[in-house]
């Protein structure tokens, strides 16, 4: 009982990660209905702005404020980076290969993310974070080769997903120093509105496309922007604050398993032996990887330390 509230900033910050994780994965269904009647930059621009806005609110109930000058290097490469690059590219390559191509080529991402944190960060990289990695990815290349339909891929739609990988991990780990001098909120609002900023050229489609889409590939994009980004992309960066990148990103490994049970309950997809089996493999992926969490986090900084000593 005595190592409860010792405990309890671990068990939230794992709280955030589960929401991140569910949320990101309810992204990946709510795209693919957009993505019909939304072209890519146009989808990316609107949840984009739904996202600001709601951010933008809440900061100012908050009275958050502007975040310190030393934060602002990490908040624009992962705007850049992220929130504005990743978004086009991964829309443009979902509407060029399945699904299951698409989610085997991104899930390279928490693996760049991992060695790049190491190298920038000096993030540590444990065997037991190694191996979970290992066999979530594995499990990860079950899921997307089961669930690839013949045909189905494009060299140009694999290359995009590829550019979406990088920009995931250069975003995320750009944000981990960002973090250390600003709060959560601030990092993810000002990071989407650097996002957004990016995206306005693509404000004549969005404009055009929203006037002849549908209600529910509309609100669907008002949940993209409401839920898997302002809320889920809060949660991560909490998450990420009080623990290293590597491990934030070996979490992300659960999302594939989870778009598949999402997506048989939602679009009436029945899973495969294989595919169902997969996602068994990325779950315990996870578990390995998370496992002794607390020796890591402890050597980790809180963001309220750094920036008192900045």
């Amino acid at each position: 009982m005595n190592d409860s509230p010792a405990r309890r900033p671990d068990l939230l910050a794992a709280g955030a990660a589960t929401v991140t994780v569910v949320l990101w994965a309810s992204a990946f269904v709510s795209i693919r209905s957009a993505g019909e009647e939304y072209s890519p930059g146009a989808l990316a621009l609107g949840r984009l702005l739904v996202g600001a806005l709601v951010l933008g609110v809440i900061c100012l109930l908050r009275r958050e404020g502007l975040p310190p000058r030393a934060a602002w290097p990490g908040i624009a490469i992962s705007g850049l980076l992220w929130f504005g690059f990743y978004s086009v590219v991964l829309n443009w390559g979902e509407q060029q290969v399945d699904a299951g191509t698409a989610a085997l080529v991104v899930n390279i991402g928490p693996i760049l993310m991992a060695l790049l944190a190491a190298r920038v960060l000096g993030d540590p990289m444990p065997p037991r974070l190694l191996a979970g990695m290992a066999v979530s990815f594995a499990g990860a290349v079950t899921v997307g080769l089961s669930m690839s339909g013949g045909g189905g891929s494009s060299v140009l739609g694999v290359v995009l997903c590829l550019l979406a990988a990088v920009g995931y991990a250069g975003g995320a780990v750009a944000q981990k120093p960002a973090l250390g001098h600003a709060s959560a909120l601030q990092v993810t609002t000002f990071g989407c509105l650097v996002g957004a900023v990016l995206c306005l050229p693509f404000s004549g489609q969005l404009i055009g496309e929203v006037a002849d889409a549908s209600l529910s590939a509309t609100l669907n994009m008002v949940y993209l922007g409401v839920f898997s980004l302002a809320l889920a992309f809060t949660t991560w960066a909490y998450a990420l604050a009080r623990t290293t990148a590597g491990r934030m990103g070996a979490t992300t490994y659960a999302v594939p398993a989870l778009v598949v049970l999402m997506s048989w309950v939602a679009l009436g997809e029945v899973p495969g032996p294989v595919t169902l089996a997969g996602g068994v493999v990325c779950l315990a992926g996870v578990a390995v990887s998370r496992s002794r969490a607390a020796r890591v986090v402890a050597a980790t900084p809180q963001p309220e330390q750094t920036r008192e000593s900045a």
